[in-house]
């Protein structure tokens, strides 16, 4: 059904959850409105239902639609865990009559030595509906007419308690996270879900001897591109504010907590041109062309910032964005003028070298005096192989030391000149320099886009593909995983996840609040998958046991660029998983 987008007010004020409520809500956030469901519930449907409020465990894997009453019936959900791994499934209400202040509440998690997982280590969530579209043609214009729109449940709520409209379903996002240190054993507990009256669900998590290290130790190379200005917009505050910089933290520690290995730093005004996002990309250093022609370079915004997300736990790499922007042109502050320009520049040329080469010569004396020129890299986002070679051999001549990083097309002849690669969905590194590059650990790669059906991360794909993309990468010898946006917000992104370029929700994983997703959720899945095999085949090499090693490259083997169109992301996740238990 067509659907033109109904703007709500959104209110930021908010409220304290009690200490035992199971929530992600933190201070000063409160309740908003979904907006209309295009699709009308079934009269039919409802009226059927047996019972007024139904309570049950769901799928993780199912995006439960609004409208519908769910066919489940579970009052237990068992799984099993490594210790240090985090968890989750679906609790759905569905109910006939209007709920007033539905929570989520638990008690801790015991087994029969009397060891248990406190109930502070489970969290829930109120999952909230959004407006997606469908994949269509891709990367095209897209308007709200050109594509059937939908409800799709996607944020994940900061509140404690929410209100039910009557005739319709409520997802809550369970999660449990195992602590590293409790004894192997079968650890049972029960939620309680207030909704009038209480229904008491069961929870038994089977705890393996198996132990995740904390993701500030995950191996898996993910990289999220971050971006600062869509937080001060929306949070209403001042970009490089002293509360703006408060602000940031919970969402840079969130992405931290993903494994998140990069800090996205951009270098110029903005790199991907004036009309690739809703907000801006801001540069973190000013560029001043002085009357006399020479320039100065202001970083201390650009220090704030690096040291600011390193404080988060993002600190493994700096990836500047970028000495190649999508339209070529470099904006900067003329003194001649007394006003920002914007020029074009193509690299190789003369008015490229002259705007170039005092800034990376100036930029790399001030890397090494903070102590993090090893640790960065200028990085281009899908640029040809002529303008990567005339990019790398200014910044060679600069210093032979200099890293480059690159998102896009597969190319041989500079594959193994780049540290940080990371190639399009569909491609494939030659068996020779995958196998080059992992003997020298250099990031290595791939990504989706706007123009990848399927796996992808947008609002309407199914949840495990966003777990699928690790054991991709797992049995592709590949170290991660990238993907253009982790805040890249729209206009109404508590709303609506559409936008005007890409499917919806390619522009970012998270909402504000934050607010995480059952998107995001599962990616973080999918890593501590990849984690899982990574420990298990290092135990097993160890140990010299082959039979051990062939039985995981059997399970990796179904992972492949094309196994998705035959099998279900789900299926073969869920297969993957049954069989890693059996390790």
């Amino acid at each position: 059904m067509k659907y033109s987008v109904l703007v709500f007010t959104l209110f930021l004020a908010g409220c304290m959850s009690p200490n035992r409520d199971m929530s992600y809500s933190k201070p000063g956030k409160n309740s908003y409105e979904e907006l209309k469901n295009p699709d009308r519930s079934p009269v039919a449907e409802w009226a059927n239902m047996p019972g007024e409020i139904n309570v049950s465990f769901g799928d993780d894997n199912i995006r439960y639609p609004k409208q519908h009453v769910p066919q489940v019936s579970s009052s237990d959900w068992e799984v099993s865990a490594w210790r240090g791994e985090r968890v989750h499934t679906q609790i759905l209400v569905w109910t006939k009559t209007k709920i007033t202040g539905l929570r989520v509440t638990a008690g801790d998690l015991t087994d029969e030595n009397g060891n248990s997982i406190s109930s502070s280590n489970l969290k829930a969530g109120f999952v909230r509906y959004v407006m997606t579209d469908e994949f269509g043609e891709g990367c095209d214009k897209r308007t709200p007419e050109k594509y059937d729109s939908s409800l799709v449940p996607d944020p994940i709520d900061i509140v404690d308690r929410i209100d039910v409209r009557s005739n319709t379903v409520q997802p809550v996002w369970l999660t449990v996270k195992v602590p590293q240190d409790i004894p192997a054993g079968t650890y049972r507990g029960s939620v309680i879900v207030k909704a009038g009256k209480e229904f008491k669900l069961g929870i038994s998590i089977n705890v393996s001897g198996h132990t995740l290290p904390p993701s500030s130790d995950w191996k898996f190379d993910l990289d999220l591109w971050q971006n600062p200005d869509p937080i001060a917009k929306v949070h209403g505050v001042k970009l490089w504010s002293d509360e703006h910089y408060r602000l940031m933290r919970p969402y840079y520690e969130m992405l931290a907590g993903a494994g998140q290995k990069s800090i996205t730093a951009f270098i110029i005004d903005q790199p991907w041109g004036p009309d690739h996002v809703y907000y801006r990309d801001p540069s973190l250093i000013d560029w001043t062309r002085k009357k006399d022609g020479s320039w100065s370079y202001d970083y201390s915004q650009f220090d704030k910032y690096i040291e600011f997300v390193m404080s988060c736990g993002i600190n493994k790499r700096i990836n500047c964005y970028s000495m190649i922007t999508w339209d070529l042109r470099f904006i900067y502050f003329d003194e001649a003028k007394d006003d920002t320009v914007s020029v074009y520049a193509k690299p190789g040329t003369q008015e490229y070298l002259d705007l170039w080469l005092p800034m990376i010569s100036d930029f790399t004396s001030h890397l090494k005096a903070k102590g993090w020129f090893d640790k960065t890299s200028i990085a281009m986002d899908e640029r040809d192989m002529q303008g990567m070679l005339e990019v790398m051999k200014l910044m060679k001549s600069v210093d032979p030391q200099w890293k480059t990083a690159l998102a896009g097309n597969y190319h041989r002849e500079i594959a193994m000149d780049i540290f940080d690669y990371c190639i399009i969905w569909g491609k494939k590194f030659d068996q020779d320099i995958l196998d080059a590059r992992r003997a020298l650990g250099l990031p290595t790669t791939f990504y989706t886009a706007c123009g990848e059906r399927l796996p992808n991360i947008h609002s309407f794909s199914p949840p495990a593909e966003a777990t699928w993309l690790s054991w991709y990468s797992a049995a592709n010898g590949l170290s991660g995983y990238l993907f253009w946006a982790y805040n890249n917000w729209t206009s109404d992104v508590l709303h609506d996840t559409r936008y005007k370029t890409w499917p919806a929700g390619d522009c970012y994983q998270i909402y504000p609040g934050p607010r995480s997703s059952i998107r995001f959720e599962k990616l973080i899945e999918g890593i501590q998958d990849y984690e899982k095999v990574r420990i298990l085949k290092e135990q097993f090499k160890k140990e010299k046991n082959i039979v051990k090693l062939k039985e995981i490259e059997k399970v990796l083997s179904a992972f492949t660029t094309t196994s998705l169109e035959k099998t279900p992301a789900a299926v073969m996740v869920n297969n993957a998983k049954a069989a890693l238990e059996g390790f």
